[in-house]
């Protein structure tokens, strides 16, 4: 019978991993042998994340020590809680083992009260416990998992698996009936199940938990780290393996170093609010700045998204942006609010088919200080003098949307203007050359990008606003362009796949914390 003490210990490591981690496990160093399991920060907070989203999906650099962390805490579930069937899918044969044989080299190091459960089975590939827990290793294969019914699936380098596309469908069925799912990599192009599920996730449009993990998340890597190990990368290679970046096609829009300058400014916002959350802001206004909002409209219900960004004019910065689907009349209410928060701001819609509704809003709302095409019309309403509507918002034709383009493709690739949205760049990943036009892939949107285009056209980097003429330098800027070379990406360029969302919302009980779980410890 276990003490009450290490009833105690027994029932505080079964609630917290990251303690049971910390205190008691053990891992295999590649140079130091066998250490404890002390883990950073940012390892504690995916543990958090395990506990907290049924599904979650990982995109991380190299040599994070992901495996390990996901390793033990299959071993932490199996061990303190009873019946929990735990299925690794690995690229390859080997790698599953290595997967089984970490495992192992945890369960041996941990003192012999704190195991509760006995091994009752063990191979290269599987250990199994008295409580009815197992953990289980396998390479890919079309059937792999398909007849299970499993507590945690542990998806590892799911970006490499061959024909995931096919093999997910068949796997999502072994949690749907209460499971949960791990699915981690590092990128390996864009397109295919596991970018889609990711970049999903990010648009809150699935129920995966998205996190991302760059380089520099580890305590112990600096920029000296990151000179050294890049000396002898590709530009491919960095982005891929550090930068946590898709890497697409040659032919996007942002070569591949503009790409990862913007990777390395994105920022998480300090406050999401409005429809959905889906208003994110970076910074709040301030008293003595001038604001500049521009939007890109669509009907609310369809497949494209109504966004605009809130770029600060005084610091050429991008502050807030939103992308949702609202009625173009709500979407104009919600640009007066936003507009008027930051300082009665300069809004600027475009002015397509449902832009006027949004536009015709916006003055019902009584917000003037609006972009007109020409500043004639402009000073006209500052004088009580009424102004057609449509001289009101930004006309988007072949012309004009050739120069704010490139204008965009100026300002992103010299950093002029400081973006820091995820959601912005994942646009961009997307974003390519097709015919000698820069659009969105089938499949994607560019929304934001769109928003973006309109926005930074409207400022220079100085502050200075640029009303009514278009730029005739900025007509030829497209023609030095053509497509973007990079030196080693791949030529194919993958579309959209599947619209399939499988999921549905779960709840959102922390089992772990139920400590009812636990009794069976302590009999």
């Amino acid at each position: 019978m276990a003490s009450t003490k290490s009833r105690k210990e027994i029932v505080k490591c079964g609630k917290d991993p990251s303690y049971f981690f910390n205190r008691y496990s053990m891992i295999q160093h590649p140079t130091k042998g066998l250490i404890p399991f002390n883990t950073f920060v940012f390892q504690d907070d995916c543990v958090k994340d395990f506990n907290e989203h049924r599904f979650n999906i990982i995109v991380k650099a190299r040599q994070l020590g992901l495996s390990t962390l996901v390793a033990a805490y299959a071993v932490w579930l199996a061990i303190f809680y009873r019946d929990k069937n735990i299925l690794i899918i690995a690229t390859k044969l080997s790698v599953a083992q290595n997967f089984i044989k970490k495992v192992k080299v945890m369960i041996k190091s941990l003192p012999p009260w704190l195991v509760m459960p006995e091994l009752t089975g063990s191979s290269k590939q599987h250990v199994e416990f008295s409580n009815g827990s197992q953990v289980k290793a396998v390479p890919t294969s079309d059937d792999a998992g398909r007849s299970e019914a499993l507590s945690l699936l542990i998806v590892d380098e799911a970006a490499f698996i061959r024909n995931f596309d096919d093999l997910w469908m068949g796997l999502y069925s072994t949690v749907s009936t209460g499971g949960r799912a791990i699915v981690l990599s590092t990128p390996n192009g864009t397109g295919g199940q596991y970018y889609d599920l990711y970049t999903q996730a990010e648009e809150g449009i699935n129920d995966f938990h998205p996190i991302k993990l760059m380089w520099n998340v580890h305590p112990e890597r600096d920029q000296v780290w990151f000179d050294k190990e890049t000396k002898n990368m590709t530009t491919k290679q960095i982005a891929q393996e550090l930068m946590c970046d898709f890497a697409s096609s040659a032919d996007n829009f942002l070569n591949q170093q503009a790409l990862s300058r913007f990777a390395m400014q994105i920022e998480n916002p300090i406050e999401k609010w409005g429809p959905k959350s889906n208003i994110w802001t970076w910074k709040y206004p301030q008293a003595d700045h001038n604001y500049i909002v521009s939007a890109d409209i669509a009907r609310g219900d369809a497949f494209d998204y109504s966004a605009f960004h809130v770029f600060d004019t005084n610091t050429s910065e991008q502050v807030a942006e939103f992308k949702g689907k609202l009625p173009p009349d709500q979407f104009g209410s919600l640009l007066a609010e936003v507009g008027k928060k930051y300082n009665n701001a300069i809004v600027c819609p475009e002015d397509n088919t449902y832009g006027y509704t949004t536009i015709a809003k916006l003055i019902d709302e009584g917000y003037t200080n609006l972009y007109f095409k020409k500043e004639k019309n402009k000073l006209a309403t500052m004088h009580g003098i009424p102004v057609e509507i449509g001289m009101i918002g930004f006309h988007t034709n072949a012309s004009t949307r050739s120069a704010i383009i490139a204008k965009f493709e100026s300002v992103a690739r010299n950093g002029t203007v400081r973006f820091r949205s995820s959601r912005l760049y994942t646009e961009l990943k997307t974003f390519i050359w097709i015919k000698d036009k820069a659009r969105a892939m089938k499949g994607k949107h560019d929304d934001l990008v769109m928003a973006a285009a309109i926005g930074t056209f409207l400022f220079d980097p100085n502050g200075e606003p640029q009303h009514a003429e278009i730029d005739k330098s900025y007509k030829g800027m497209l023609a030095g362009f053509g497509v973007n070379k990079a030196d080693d990406s791949d030529k194919d360029i993958a579309h959209h796949r599947s619209k399939i969302d499988p999921f549905k919302p779960m709840d959102s009980k922390h089992y772990f914390e139920d400590e009812e779980q636990l009794k069976w410890l302590l009999q």
